[in-house]
């Protein structure tokens, strides 16, 4: 299988090297991360909500190792908010941070990153919005949930995400799929240890389907995250089921990849939301999306030889 592979090649200062000097490189990586500054992003994000879809922003960049690293996210976020403000988009244009880059994993790293996390979420509701916490490696989730719980007390409708590929989950979203809450559930992107994280994609499948189940019937609100045509079938009839209306769920999938299906599901009335990534450093998101999806990878290979 070549996810793990890859996800292997986005923890290699050589390959970073490697691939981020490439000529072709930046054409290709355009595809999937529109810009690097605010400035470039934000003419993005009025053709696509203009479109009539929504969108969750990511400043990309995870590899921190001082404190004053992690500020200067907080920052990057604070000027984003800054600057969606005056157009008035509301939840049209939420935000999904990381929590590695606000200094989770530094000494202290609890207390640091929720710290850091807690100034962007007051902002982003201020100006009428919301912020989702994503999920990363199995060791860092019970921090992230606790983050969650504590953001929730002032902000109820602070986000986060779920793995279906995790044992753990289905445990999770039970808990999770209370009222007020707002899940994304994604099948999972990094590599994980057989013993806590299914291996075969059927399985992860199979689990997210279960799951998804769970947070249909429950009283969150539940988002999407997928690109796979089986499982947005899946999710329209378990909506039906569980009487579910259009404006209380929503579909999320990744910027650059079947745009034809986000206008799609919106023209049919869904609410799709664009995972919309720009930042400097690229890298790990990028090789993350390849190791997600086989097309993905082709789809970059093929490019490096037709502009190599």
């Amino acid at each position: 299988m070549l996810g793990p592979v890859i996800l292997a090649a986005s923890r290699s200062d050589r390959m970073r090297r490697l691939i981020s000097a490439a000529p072709v490189t930046k054409q290709v990586v355009d595809r999937f991360i529109p810009g690097e500054t605010v400035d470039e992003v934000l003419p993005i994000i009025q053709e696509l909500t203009g479109n009539g879809l929504e969108l969750t922003m990511d400043v990309v960049g995870e590899d921190i190792t001082t404190p004053e690293q992690a500020a200067a996210a907080r920052d990057a976020y604070l000027e984003l908010i800054d600057r969606l403000g005056p157009l008035e988009l509301g939840t049209r244009a939420e935000m999904s941070v990381k929590l590695s880059m606000f200094g989770q994993a530094l000494p202290g790293g609890h207390e640091l990153a929720l710290a850091n996390v807690r100034p962007v979420v007051e902002a982003a509701a201020g100006i009428g919005t919301t912020v989702t916490l994503d999920a990363e490696d199995h060791t860092t989730l019970d921090s992230m949930f606790a983050i969650h719980e504590e953001l929730r007390k002032d902000v109820p409708q602070t986000g986060c995400v779920i793995q279906a590929y995790l044992f753990r989950t289905e445990e999770d979203a039970r808990r999770l799929a209370a009222a007020g809450s707002r899940v994304r559930l994604v099948k999972g992107a990094y590599k994980e240890p057989a013993e806590v994280a299914h291996q075969q994609k059927h399985e992860i499948d199979k689990a997210y389907v279960r799951i998804l189940r769970t947070l249909m019937e429950g009283e969150g609100y539940p988002m999407i995250g997928s690109h796979d045509p089986r499982l947005i079938s899946i999710t329209q009839e378990l909506a039906r089921t569980a009487g579910r209306k259009l404006d209380e769920y929503e579909f999320q999938m990744l910027y650059g990849i079947r745009g034809d299906e986000h206008l799609r599901l919106a023209a049919e009335g869904h609410r799709m939301r664009v995972y919309t990534a720009y930042g400097t450093d690229w890298y790990g998101y990028f090789m993350r999306r390849l190791a997600e999806r086989p097309a993905n990878l082709g789809f970059f290979l093929r490019s490096m030889i037709s502009r190599g």
